[in-house]
């Protein structure tokens, strides 16, 4: 598949439909069939991650070569995913994912260095990816579970963006369960190595640092928090220069962000404002949009 046109979908020039997308991975990728989720085993059906993904991972520092053309296509295809994912939702692609992380995993044994490291990285990325769609089926076990294999293998390889992200992500689930002060902690916790994270990965953990404040009524520490994540945002207009699972930070979800804190603190008036002037501009995501417009039209209701 061409690079422009994989760029085009990751920033969200192209959209994707769940047929495009089956037609796109088997022939545009050229899909081999054990990836495809068509003869799909029974294990990778299942919410909770397997044991042996900890045991592949125990040898990762074996010493020995490793052909990563596989690893970077398997990359490629989850920028497919995630794109899917923001429109049509993750579960029909479950298995997929599921084979390619085993696929992964099953390379660790041979590879030593930065061939290991970026390996742990893009199994730290589709365990996320899982532990995303576990969330939003109303699994929090299994989500998680994938969310600490993601944060294991993310300190293995030494990436700290995704070792922050990971913290990002608990907080949002500790907040979403009705606990901020631990969602609070934990935000902080993503943030404490802020000065070695690149601005997208720091806007984030600014971000949901600063709504676990407002949940706290913090207000002034969130109003802070918010202007520091939409500061980093600015940063990194492009999506080249944000991290793959960052893609759709871009600057008019850093401006939604920011209303959505104002939201948080019951700030109606602005953030109706920033809901307004961001959604029309907001494409590609139609779940988030509908999201953002039912805060919009709360917002109005009660400014």
């Amino acid at each position: 598949m061409p690079q422009p046109h994989i760029s085009a979908i990751e920033s969200g020039r192209r959209r994707v439909t769940s047929a495009e997308l089956m037609a796109r991975i088997t022939e545009g990728l050229q899909v081999p069939d054990e990836l495809t989720g068509i003869n799909a085993r029974p294990d990778l059906t299942g919410w909770s991650p397997p044991a042996e993904l900890r045991d592949r991972i125990a040898h990762a520092h074996a010493t020995g070569r490793t052909d990563l053309r596989t690893a970077e296509w398997i990359g490629r295809v989850l920028v497919e995913y995630r794109r899917a994912e923001d429109e049509v939702g993750g579960r029909a692609l479950w298995t997929t994912v599921r084979s390619q992380l085993d696929s992964i995993t099953g390379m660790l044994p041979d590879a030593s260095g930065r061939a290991a490291d970026r390996l742990l990285l893009l199994a730290a990325e589709h365990a996320h990816w899982l532990s995303w769609v576990s969330w939003q089926a109303d699994k929090p076990g299994p989500a998680l579970s994938w969310l600490d294999l993601a944060g294991g293998w993310a300190v293995d390889g030494g990436h700290a963006d995704m070792s922050s992200w990971v913290n990002r992500v608990r907080a949002y689930y500790s907040l979403h369960r009705g606990d901020p002060v631990r969602a609070l902690r934990t935000a902080e916790e993503a943030r404490v190595t802020a000065q070695a994270l690149s601005p997208a990965a720091a806007s984030v953990a600014a971000h949901q640092a600063a709504m676990a404040a407002a949940a706290l009524s913090e207000r002034d520490t969130a109003a802070r928090l918010a202007d520091e994540a939409r500061a980093f945002a600015g940063m990194v207009p492009n999506v080249e220069d944000r991290p793959g699972w960052l893609y759709w930070l871009t600057p008019v979800r850093a401006q939604l962000q920011e209303a959505d804190t104002a939201y948080a603190c019951r700030e109606w008036e602005r953030a109706a404002d920033g809901f307004r002037e961001a959604l029309p501009q907001l494409v590609g995501f139609p779940r988030d949009h509908e999201h953002y417009s039912a805060r919009l039209e709360e917002a109005e209701r009660r400014s």
